[in-house]
């Protein structure tokens, strides 16, 4: 597997992975992993010998890598590692870069509905718009103020599919034939990270069917990644307003992201957007 690019220079994750698994040992105790405690130690944790009696391997080679020696490593051995020292999926991940391999492809795992404590964050966003999509971009939820700015219905499902077939959303977003391929070429990197899913090739496949927009963009096999973008709308009741979006990843939940707006600063689209809502019938906090 190749490496990939870092930040950090090779000696310097050669310190980084010594100071890791040094400091994952201490915390591990036998007795947390079924083995005897054998008395009184001179430092807290496991020793070098019993983890690699943990995980299968040489000692001296354990020693090694422990001391960021330039030796080989395998997933299968770091992956051992990993369960001898009781490291979380993060954790791993981690273990994986100090060593200079890609980490592992995260399983997939069926859309899962927000937290009590997300949906809280949601809602207390509001008057501004702001919405959660799973990994597959289907909504699992939508706070009031997204589908009055937005133009999102009951009926919208899923975010791709809606950007490329609501006509409502296309006549509202300003930059729509601009902006279709980053939203194309997003999703395919998306659908990148779950190879063996597939529900993002059975999505692209129907909604090529209908939209020939998304057809011809999709056989470009474009791949562009985003945490944020701008976001116009020419409302007919509002006219133009312009959001910063910033996308926020779920860590309980891979591939789920809760998806925020600001109106853009410099602009006057905090008041056409807090008018458009009153409008509506929706609670819009005074200033102060």
């Amino acid at each position: 597997m190749a490496s990939p690019h870092s930040p950090l220079s090779r000696d310097d994750r050669r310190t980084e992975l010594r100071e890791f698994l040094r400091s994952r040992r201490a915390r591990v105790s036998p007795t947390d992993v079924g083995m005897p405690d054998g008395g009184r130690r001179r430092t807290p944790g496991l020793r070098r010998e019993e983890v690699a009696v943990l995980a299968g391997v040489g000692v001296s080679w354990y020693t090694w890598l422990e001391q960021g020696r330039d030796i080989k490593v395998s997933e299968q051995v770091l992956d051992a590692i990993a369960r001898a020292l009781l490291l979380g999926s993060a954790e791993r991940a981690h273990l994986y870069r100090l060593a200079g391999l890609n980490p592992p492809q995260t399983p997939s795992a069926p859309s899962a509905a927000p937290s009590p404590e997300v949906r809280r964050l949601l809602d207390a966003w509001s008057p501004r718009p702001g919405y959660v999509r799973d990994r597959h971009w289907n909504f699992t939820a939508v706070n009031d103020a997204a589908r009055v700015v937005f133009g999102y219905r009951e009926s919208d499902h899923n975010c791709l599919v809606a950007f490329f077939t609501g006509a409502r959303y296309r006549v509202l977003h300003q930059n729509w034939a601009e902006t279709a391929p980053d939203v194309a070429a997003a999703f395919r990197a998306d659908a990148a990270r779950y190879p063996d899913d597939p529900e993002f090739g059975r999505i692209a496949t129907d909604l090529a069917e209908v939209s020939p927009e998304f057809a011809e963009l999709w056989a470009r096999h474009d791949v562009a990644e985003h945490t944020s973008a701008v976001k116009a709308v020419d409302h007919p009741g509002a006219g133009t307003m312009i959001f910063d979006a910033t996308l926020l990843p779920l860590p309980e939940h891979p591939g789920h992201h809760l998806i925020l707006h600001n109106p853009r600063p410099g602009t006057d689209t905090q008041q056409r957007m807090e008018t458009l809502l009153r409008r509506h019938s929706l609670v819009v906090p005074h200033p102060g």
